[in-house]
């Protein structure tokens, strides 16, 4: 009898601590976005990074790492981040985009070629960003 007590106290506290984690991981998300939709780009900055400590596959939050590190002008963390949503995700069409064009900004047409390439195979919702891409990528060559 005794045994059987101590083993679903032992579920009860076990589950109650599963389900406080779950809940902590998507408000860590959802209160960085609403901070990122806001311009507090240093606070939500944090909870993206604690969101990806409880969950290192969660693509959305490298994504909007990204963001934050594109509105700071720091491309190698942005390209760092992209590039892991990428890796989770290889049909990702915002992460693809926004690589595209740092590798149009930082003159790596080759790159910003392969991407856009990539982009026109995977594309479902952002098809229409593929001509936007193409226009800065050939202005670009010419003014090379």
């Amino acid at each position: 009898m005794k045994k059987n007590f101590i083993i679903i106290f032992t579920s009860i506290i076990w589950l109650t601590f599963s389900a406080s984690i779950l809940n902590a991981k998507s408000s860590f998300f959802e209160e960085g976005k609403k901070l990122f939709d806001v311009k507090n780009f240093k606070d939500s900055k944090l909870y993206f990074e604690k969101d990806i400590v409880f969950d290192p596959k969660n693509e959305n939050s490298y994504l909007y790492l990204a963001k934050i590190f594109k509105e700071e002008e720091n491309d190698n963390l942005e390209e760092n981040n992209l590039n892991t949503v990428l890796l989770l995700n290889p049909k990702n069409e915002e992460a693809i985009y926004l690589l595209t064009l740092l590798s149009i900004k930082n003159s790596n047409f080759s790159k910003a070629e392969e991407l856009i390439n990539t982009l026109v195979t995977v594309c479902q919702k952002m098809c229409s960003s593929k001509k936007e891409l193409r226009l800065k990528l050939d202005s670009s060559l010419k003014s090379e």
